[in-house]
Formats: structure tokens, C-alpha cells, sequence
């Protein structure tokens, strides 16, 4: 018995029955059970794939060793033993490959990311440094080809941010973003030090999956929604018109403010989206919380407090700290060549999450 094909011709089934689903007229008219289902179809589309090639490939070798048992010429049978080595290879390969797809997968990672970083400890260096990972973020996503949207920005007094707040809308991004959510730390000589002294200062980033609207139902009696003048640094007016928004989502306490833009329609827009993801992330965090004790490679836990990565300019170093990996490659790294570490943080918590199922 082939544990592994009758996981595989479940899922199978299930494929083919949601594939009949979405061009059912009922489904199609419920737009949130659609679009979920079309997710689900899409979602199962890579492991179908594998089944039918693994499917394949059995029965290969069962052809095969038929020959070897029953071919009497010894030239068929040489090329019959050679097939059937590349065959076993072929199997142990997808057999590898099935085992990680078979592995539960965030119902998150293919969302889209709100992405929050705040200067902590450090003063204007602390700023400073939250500028440097916002440029950071920005590059890698131009390099995944991924839109950034500004949400909301607080500038630091010497240059960098004090919080900066942005989309980023794409293929995965949630999958990919969630593992800077913690505490960087970087080590330097700060543009502010006179005497040459190294300092250490620190940012927090927060990644959240961005809610739509399919996941969170705002109803607009509970919504509270203030309009102000947009302020700038010391607190000027920036202009006259009331196009800055706050929400204040009643039931919960949530309150979003954003005078990013002009226009007061594309503030409540945003805000909107903000509060909509605050809210979501509150059923979410519960998630986190109970996996955070399960595993610790994976970042996005329940302890936005822990302390993940040190950027060490003197050395040229960057460490990781949930998997100990240390590069000399500062440079390039804070330029956005980050995926390296984020590939290898994906291998660290599938090999925990494997051994999860193993052990289940």
C-alpha cells in the first residue's frame, strides 16, 4: 500500500470535483465562495501535476520489472536494469518533492503584505536605520517585480523615518516578506557621532498579510470616521483642505489615521485597507501564538519582541540569529539581495514542519 498515492488521489479528487464547482451558475453568482474556490483550484494545481508524472513513474517500474522477470534477451534486459535505475531515482526525487507539497502551507503566503517599520532604541540613528531597511524592502521587491505603496510615513528629525507604513502587492509576497518580522539590530558609527564610536541601534519590522474584503466584513455603523488637516513635521498644517482620515473601528477599539495623499477618497481608501488588515490580524495572531511554540526558525510567531538579525558595519556582517547564519556580504544585502537568507529560512521551517507531520 502507497501511503503517499492515496494522499495524492484524494487531493486528486478533490481537484477534479472543485474544477466542476467553479463553472456551476450558483457558484459563480457567490462571488466570495468563487473566488475562494478558484484559490483552492489554483493551490492544488502543482501537486496534481506531480501525482500524475509520480503516478507515471510507478507504473514504469512495474512494467519494467515485468520485462526484467520475464525478457529472456539478455541486451533488452541490460537496457531494461538501466531504465529502471533512472526510474528509482525519478521516484525517490518526486517522492522528496511530494512530502514538502504535502506539508500544511500558511493559508497567508500568497497574499499580499502590509509592511510596518519603526525606529526603536538608537534615537535619529534609530531612524536613520529604519530608512536604510525601508530602501532595502524597496529593492528586493523591484527585483521580484513587486508595486510599493506608501501608506503612511513619520520622518525622523536627521534623516530616515520614525515609521514608515507600506504595501506591497505581488505574486507570494506574504510568503516571502513574513520572515523580517521581528527586531534588526544594526552596528555602526552613526552619522551623528562625532567621537567615532561604534553604536548599536535597533527597528522593528511587522508584516502582516493584507485583508480583503472577502476575509474581514466592515460594517459602515461601525465605523467612526474623522476628517483633519494633513500635518508635517512640528506639526505645520501641510494644506488647508480636511484630507486627512481616521477610523475608528467601534467594536474593536482599532484606530487607523493616514494623510498620505491629497485627496481625501484615496486616504479613506487606504485607511480603510489598514483598518481592515488590523482587524484581520487579530483572528490571525491567534494562529501565530499557537505555532510560535511549535517552532522557532519560523518568524512570523506570536513574539514580534525577538531580536532576529544584527547588520554589523565594521565587519561587513550579517546574522541571522534564528538559524545562525552569518554572510560578509553587508553591502549587497542592504541593497536588497536578502532572498539568499529568506530561501534559507524556507529550508529551516520546512524541515521543522516536515518533522511535525513525521511526528503527528
Amino acid at each position: 500500500m502507497n501511503s503517499l498515492l492515496d494522499k495524492l488521489k484524494v487531493l486528486h479528487t478533490r481537484w477534479l470535483e472543485i474544477g466542476e464547482q467553479i463553472t456551476q451558475p450558483e457558484i459563480i453568482a457567490d462571488m466570495k465562495r468563487f473566488v475562494k474556490l478558484n484559490k483552492d483550484y489554483k493551490d492544488l494545481q502543482e501537486i496534481v501535476e506531480v501525482y500524475k508524472e509520480y503516478e507515471k513513474v510507478l507504473n514504469d517500474i512495474k512494467n519494467t520489472k515485468d520485462i526484467l522477470i520475464n525478457e529472456k534477451d539478455d541486451d533488452f534486459r541490460a537496457m531494461a536494469r538501466e531504465e529502471m535505475n533512472h526510474l528509482n531515482e525519478r521516484c525517490e526525487q518526486l517522492e522528496s518533492t511530494i512530502r514538502i507539497l504535502l506539508i500544511p502551507t500558511d493559508p497567508q503566503d500568497s497574499k499580499n503584505a502590509i509592511v510596518e517599520i519603526r525606529a526603536g532604541t538608537g534615537g535619529d540613528e534609530a531612524s536613520i536605520f529604519t530608512g536604510d531597511l525601508f530602501r532595502m524592502y524597496t529593492h528586493y521587491c523591484e527585483s521580484k517585480k513587486w508595486k510599493t505603496d506608501v501608506v503612511s510615513v513619520t520622518e525622523g528629525t536627521m534623516g530616515g523615518f520614525k515609521e514608515i507604513v507600506f504595501n506591497v502587492i505581488g505574486e507570494g509576497v506574504y510568503g516571502l516578506l513574513k520572515y523580517e518580522s521581528g527586531v534588526h539590530r544594526v552596528q555602526r558609527v552613526p552619522q551623528t557621532e562625532a567621537q567615532g564610536r561604534v553604536h548599536t541601534s535597533a527597528a522593528s519590522v511587522v508584516v502582516l498579510p493584507e485583508a480583503d474584503e472577502f476575509d474581514v466584513e466592515l460594517k459602515e455603523k461601525d465605523i467612526r470616521k474623522d476628517t483633519y488637516c494633513s500635518s508635517g513635521p512640528g506639526g505645520q498644517s501641510v494644506n488647508t483642505t480636511y484630507s486627512a482620515v481616521r477610523l475608528t473601528h467601534i467594536p474593536t477599539g482599532i484606530v487607523v489615521a493616514i494623510q498620505d495623499e491629497k485627496s481625501q477618497i484615496k486616504n479613506y481608501e487606504k485607511a480603510l485597507k489598514v483598518l481592515r488588515t488590523r482587524i484581520y490580524e487579530m483572528e490571525y495572531q491567534k494562529y501565530l501564538n499557537e505555532i510560535s511554540s511549535k517552532r522557532k526558525t519560523m518568524v512570523s510567531t506570536g513574539d514580534r519582541s525577538a531580536k532576529i538579525r544584527t547588520y554589523n558595519y565594521p565587519q561587513n556582517r550579517v546574522t541571522d540569529h534564528r538559524i545562525g547564519l552569518t554572510t560578509h556580504n553587508l553591502t549587497a544585502f542592504v541593497n536588497g539581495d536578502i532572498q539568499e537568507t529568506i530561501e534559507a529560512l524556507q529550508v529551516a521551517e520546512n524541515a521543522e514542519r516536515l518533522k511535525e507531520t513525521v511526528e503527528a
